[in-house]
């Protein structure tokens, strides 16, 4: 049963029947050029609630905001805080222990949510509240995936995109040939190397899916009395790059990777040398 859609006397009803809750978990973050800001949610959602209907089980709403600061360059793409996000998973989870429900899965399809939900399985045991795992759908069928794709792809490739068509019918089909063409199938030739540096090549607009791809490098300061006027937000976000409060873009590492390079769908940017 889908929680969302039943009434409190059919959860009631339901909920004494069962002491597994599946809990879909997701995000909201770039795909490419092809595939919805929705993908992994919709994801998770779609193989949650099925499993939950055949194994007899309950199956609550999905959450769809992860933690997914690597793609914030990224119009619409959404995140929160890793305590936040941690700390509100705990709380809906003990909100089911609350109502009987002491094994819960979590159907995770961003990697990003991983070892957080891994963290919150972990104080729940300690507590004796509930037994709770988490569950990354592709990391269960990769010879599954690798019989039925040449390149699988690290991120927003065949199998997410075969998913989110399956599912929601969500695919751009206009754009997959972009999506193939200007992606990077192989992380791994991205690393950096010994001198600690990685591609210097940075793709060109055409060739990525969002503004940071041609981001300049930070400005330096200018004198205190330049008379030179000061661009406004509105200018220099449509000139190409943002000023934005957060860490210098060019410190944040893709947890893909390991590098500089900032994975972006099945792209990869790499940010200048400094």
């Amino acid at each position: 049963m889908y929680l969302g859609d039943a009434t409190w006397p059919d959860a009631g009803a339901e909920l004494a029947d069962t002491s597994t809750a599946l809990v879909p978990i997701g995000s909201t973050e770039q795909h490419g050029p092809h595939l919805p800001l929705s993908t992994d949610h919709v994801i998770a959602e779609g193989l949650a609630r099925a499993a939950a209907d055949d194994a007899g089980v309950v199956c609550t709403p999905t959450v769809t905001v992860g933690v997914s600061p690597h793609h914030r360059q990224f119009h619409g793409t959404l995140s929160v805080d890793a305590p936040t996000f941690r700390d509100y998973v705990e709380s809906l989870s003990r909100s089911l222990v609350y109502q009987g429900i002491d094994r819960i899965v979590y159907v995770n399809a961003h990697g990003g949510n991983v070892e957080h939900l891994r963290e919150v399985g972990r104080r729940l045991h300690d507590d004796d509240a509930a037994y709770a795992v988490e569950w990354m759908w592709d990391e269960s069928i990769p010879e599954l995936v690798d019989s039925l794709f040449e390149r699988n792809g690290p991120h927003a490739g065949p199998k997410e995109t075969s998913m989110v068509w399956y599912l929601a019918d969500l695919v751009r089909a206009g754009e997959l040939e972009a999506a193939r063409d200007d992606g990077c199938p192989d992380l791994e030739a991205q690393r950096p190397s010994e001198t600690g540096h990685g591609s210097t090549t940075t793709p060109s607009r055409t060739a990525t899916t969002g503004p940071s791809a041609t981001r300049r490098t930070p400005r330096r300061r200018r004198a205190r009395n330049s008379s030179r006027p000061r661009a406004s937000n509105s200018s220099r976000w449509r000139s190409g790059w943002r000023s934005s409060p957060g860490r210098p873009w060019d410190r944040e590492r893709t947890s893909a990777s390991g590098s500089e390079c900032r994975a972006v769908g099945d792209r990869v940017v790499t940010p200048p040398k400094r």
